[in-house]
């Protein structure tokens, strides 16, 4: 039965990305909407109780949006790894008078077969997953159930695997992107290559429709996305400062803070590479931090936690991509029609 994409047309070939931890929320997915674009929930590390409170605000009739959910692809952690890093980290905990926890390591699915069931029972129009991929019975009972599937992919390589499980389309996404990487391999460096030639190379590998994240941050990175062969770009960092975005104050005001001058891809936050501001956190424990997602993850959280109430931008996880100066603080809508102009 052909797969009918006509949804991926949207007016305005500029979406507004799913951004885990709190920046997307259902104001931004309906402003991407009102601009003739698409958005997405960000599934990953919500409640199923949650997310299903988010997507009946983002319903209605005829409105097309996607879900994201996190395919976990753990990478199975030494205990004395973590309790050694736990035991670096204690003297900023104890500024904030926590204690960090790592043995024994907390390991989790984010929910996983509770956030799917979620999925099937009350279907959307769109369903991507990252981090790993998920099996060829989970794609088809997504599709079974009315919606499409889409997956996030950072080489050729991992975009055949991707239309091996059944995807519908691929998220391609470049090392340039913010946040977490996609990358199906967390142990190993990411390839330095640009989102047009990731697109094209994509393109000629899979004959799947691609989706293009990742650097976006003016009109010509979309026009050059698109002319690579892209149905339409993707873009988180561009709207974190929007008035839409729910992003904390401090990461907000870090994006504009001219003492932070680059990104760095850093696993000292979380134990997977992800793009961030460069900041005291990431100079001192990058070095020092194992691969170990979500393990790490769990462990920094509380001490990320207070360092973002206190406003103390040296220690918090600011998510950015290499574009991050061209992120403007005004309504989302507008960043998403100037990232669609012509330039």
């Amino acid at each position: 039965m052909p797969v009918d994409l006509s949804l991926l047309d949207t007016d305005l070939p500029v979406w507004a990305a799913p951004m885990a931890g709190g920046p997307s929320t259902p104001a931004l997915v309906h402003a991407a909407a009102r601009a003739g674009g698409l958005g997405f929930l960000a599934g990953g590390y919500r409640t199923p109780a949650d997310l299903a409170a988010q997507i009946a605000q983002v319903r209605a009739p005829g409105a097309v949006f996607g879900v994201n959910l996190f395919c976990l692809n753990p990478v199975t952690v030494r205990p004395d790894a973590l309790v050694t890093y736990a035991r670096a980290l204690q003297p900023e905990a104890d500024r904030y008078g926590l204690t960090l926890h790592a043995d024994p390591p907390i390991e989790d699915d984010d929910a996983w077969a509770d956030k799917l069931d979620l999925l099937l029972e009350s279907p959307v129009p769109l369903v991507s997953f990252t981090f790993g991929l998920p099996r060829p019975d989970t794609v088809r009972a997504l599709q079974d159930a009315g919606s499409l599937v889409a997956q996030c992919v950072t080489t050729p390589s991992e975009a055949l695997a991707a239309a091996e499980t059944g995807a519908d389309l691929l998220i391609v996404q470049a090392p340039a992107a913010g946040g977490h990487s996609a990358t199906l391999t967390p142990d190993r460096p990411l390839s330095p290559v640009s989102l047009p030639e990731l697109v094209s190379d994509v393109r000629h590998t899979v004959p799947l429709p691609v989706i293009a994240a990742g650097g976006i941050a003016t009109p010509a990175d979309t026009a050059a996305a698109l002319r690579a062969g892209a149905r339409a770009v993707m873009v988180g960092t561009a709207l974190l400062r929007t008035h839409e975005s729910g992003a904390s104050a401090p990461h907000k005001k870090a994006l504009a803070d001219p003492v932070f001058t680059d990104t760095t891809v850093t696993r000292a936050f979380t134990g997977r590479p992800a793009r961030a501001l460069r900041n005291r956190f990431t100079d001192t424990y990058e070095p020092l931090a194992p691969l170990a997602y979500p393990a790490v993850h769990h462990l920094t959280g509380p001490l990320r936690k207070a360092a973002t109430a206190a406003g103390d931008t040296g220690l918090i996880h600011l998510w950015a991509g290499t574009g991050y100066r061209q992120a403007r603080a005004e309504p989302a809508g507008r960043a998403l029609v100037r990232l669609a102009a012509r330039p």
